[in-house]
């Protein structure tokens, strides 16, 4: 029997952080840069904004390192983070575009098998064309699990706003999920008349 607990990648990294080792922080940066940039990109309306967002985020990581207690994953305590570090972004920087109620009635639901034909690419893409209130609320409900209470605690709206903005959210969606699907079919009716 082995007694030892074997020492994870991760868990090398973070005590090398704690001593402010830079060549842990570097590998901790290359291992989650991706999985963070991801998240950074839904909740920014361009590729540079998301940089800015994953700079500051990685910096508060650093930072608070010591922190982290252990008691769930690491990416799920980092997820926190950078979900926070970009909400603080739309804040700062989308102050003229509060997030309002929209009258709920008419919107249908989209079903989340509709996404499954498409690429995390193209579902990201039609995520970035929605505008910021409905795109904040719809990352934080859709992707990263909030419950509308939490929502509307962290971004000081009403429980009826966020649930109104997640439902306009998916009606844009569903919008274009059939373009893009009769898009394609004509693209494929054509190249069978051919």
């Amino acid at each position: 029997m082995n007694f030892f607990k074997k020492i994870t990648d991760t868990e090398r990294l973070i005590k090398g952080c704690l001593k402010n080792n830079g060549k842990c922080q570097q590998q901790l940066y290359d291992k989650y840069k991706g999985i963070m940039f991801a998240i950074c990109l839904r909740y920014t309306p361009d590729y540079h904004s998301a940089e800015d967002v994953l700079q500051n985020g990685f910096v508060k990581v650093f930072r608070n390192i010591h922190k982290f207690r252990g008691d769930g994953s690491f990416e799920g305590w980092m997820r926190r983070i950078f979900v926070n570090t970009s909400i603080e972004y739309y804040r700062k920087h989308h102050y003229l575009y509060p997030i309002l109620e929209v009258n709920g009635s008419g919107f249908e639901e989209i079903s989340n098998d509709v996404f499954s034909r498409f690429s995390t690419d193209e579902i990201l893409q039609m995520i970035q064309t929605l505008s910021p209130g409905y795109r904040i609320v719809f990352n934080m409900f859709v992707i990263e699990g909030y419950s509308h209470k939490e929502i509307s605690e962290i971004l000081n709206i009403s429980e009826g706003t966020s649930k109104s903005q997640l439902s306009r959210a998916r009606s844009l969606l569903k919008k274009k999920v059939e373009a893009l699907g009769e898009l394609e079919q004509s693209n494929y009716a054509k190249t069978i008349g051919k």
